[in-house]
């Protein structure tokens, strides 16, 4: 049994490979475990510029090697007896998809959608400097959806006001629309602890929902 001591490392987020090595959905690390202690998946370890696959079991054994000369390369869960790395990869051994799972709608997905930016004046901002706007606005009966909210920037928002982006004559940078992935993939890969991903990735391997 895995122990929840290590919060930051059951927080962790795993990229999952198909039998193919297709890359297909970002799961947390408790998911990905339960996969992997299920013998539904295998461990795929970056290892001095190649890749190699390990079983659960396997895997923790690894481990403890890893634990004792490069501990500060990863992040540790624990278990009664020992730490176990966070895998940054598994690989699915019986099926190809997971079940699809919709992009959640809020502040913090759109924010990564429209990456911090105002979809109005195009500036980059920080999110403290940030407001959602409602494209049409909720007392012309617009709604709080993916194709109606856009981050604008204080300024933008208060010169647009009650009206719509022509009314104000304002014009948006990109039409907002759904997400078909979690935004968070582009926060995700700029971080080091994720970039045994980049391969999978840059090879076309991404047809994907992502959580």
């Amino acid at each position: 049994m895995l122990s929840a001591g290590l919060e930051s490392g059951l927080d962790c987020n795993v990229l999952v490979l198909n039998k193919n090595y297709m890359a297909i959905r970002i799961i947390g690390a408790r998911r990905a475990f339960s996969l992997l202690c299920r013998r539904l998946a295998e461990v795929v370890s970056y290892e001095e510029g190649s890749y190699a696959n390990y079983d659960f079991q396997s895997w923790c054994d690894v481990s403890e090697l890893k634990r004792n000369f490069e501990p500060d390369n990863y992040d540790w869960v624990s278990t009664v007896n020992i730490y176990v790395a966070v895998p940054r990869i598994i690989r699915l051994l019986f099926y190809d998809r997971l079940p699809r799972s919709e992009v959640k709608f809020n502040r913090r997905n759109i924010f990564a959608r429209d990456k911090n930016r105002c979809q109005y004046c195009g500036k980059k901002q920080p999110i403290s400097e940030l407001s959602l706007d409602h494209v049409l606005p909720r007392s012309a009966g617009g709604k709080a959806t993916w194709t109606n909210i856009v981050c604008a920037c204080t300024g933008c928002n208060v010169k647009k006001g009650g009206r719509t982006p022509q009314q104000a004559g304002m014009a948006l940078i990109q039409k907002p629309v759904r997400p078909k992935h979690s935004p968070l993939i582009h926060i995700h890969l700029g971080h080091q602890r994720y970039s045994s991903w980049k391969q999978f990735l840059d090879n076309a391997y991404w047809s994907v929902e992502l959580k």
